[in-house]
């Protein structure tokens, strides 16, 4: 059974283990998500930390940040490495531009909702070669849409992400999955975190809130911790500080 990490560096290697295991089984498009505060401050430092992970592929890797600022400044951090380092362009800048013949495995950095279209024209032309989204953001419902647009953006392409590794720290509680395991509902007791629930799916929304409230003993939605997004400086911290107690 997977733990909760003690911190951010346990978490990093506890996702590139996951991210390891779902590879060497033959899972080609996946995605790594550390729902954490402060996570996207830290994009690409996270990023260099899984590149190891393609160091077989050597200049056959390209890592693709959202916007070539982003590109830039990676090149200029990590000066002169074996792999490529490009953005994933725009709708006047197709996908196509930015895929080589010779490239053989992808790392996608932060992707959002802007570039849903195409991280999933990306993942059709790179075919078996392995796709590893890195924190994606993609799903913001005022871009993709919702009804039967986000209905099929999802059925298309973002329900077959294999989702390898997935952290989120929430008031009071954590979700965990590590691939290939179950997901997991961690909630804060007295004495640290202790996991409530093990499911085949992410529990969402009243989901979540109903493992919540049979855990807790609870006969009132408001007696559920509240399940929103935490402080963006000082929870993280209470959270790892949790974990280690």
């Amino acid at each position: 059974m997977a733990q909760l990490p003690n911190n951010l560096e346990d978490a990093i290697a506890q996702a590139k283990e996951a991210t390891q295991s779902a590879l060497n089984d033959g899972c080609r498009l996946l995605q790594v998500e550390l729902v954490l505060p402060e996570i996207a401050l830290q994009a690409q430092s996270i990023a260099w930390d899984f590149i190891p992970l393609f160091a077989k592929y050597g200049s056959g890797l390209k890592v693709l940040f959202p916007d070539t600022g982003a590109a830039a400044l990676a090149r200029r951090d990590w000066g002169e490495v074996p792999f490529k380092v490009t953005d994933i362009g725009t709708s006047r800048s197709p996908i196509e531009t930015r895929i080589d013949a010779d490239d053989e495995a992808f790392l996608v950095v932060s992707p959002s909702a802007v570039e849903v279209a195409q991280v999933e024209e990306l993942s059709n032309l790179a075919g078996s070669r392995p796709c590893l989204l890195l924190n994606p953001q993609m799903e913001d419902i005022k871009i993709v849409g919702i009804g039967y647009a986000a209905r099929q953006v999802r059925e298309r392409f973002l329900n077959k992400i294999e989702s390898c590794y997935y952290l989120q720290a929430l008031e009071g509680m954590a979700i965990l999955r590590t691939y290939p395991g179950l997901w997991q509902v961690w909630l804060d007791a007295d004495d640290g975190y202790k996991m409530i629930a093990e499911l085949p799916e992410k529990p969402v929304g009243e989901a979540l809130e109903a493992i919540v409230l049979k855990a807790t003993g609870g006969s009132d939605k408001n007696e559920i911790p509240p399940t929103k997004k935490p402080g963006f400086l000082s929870t993280l911290q209470n959270f790892l500080n949790a974990l280690s107690r």
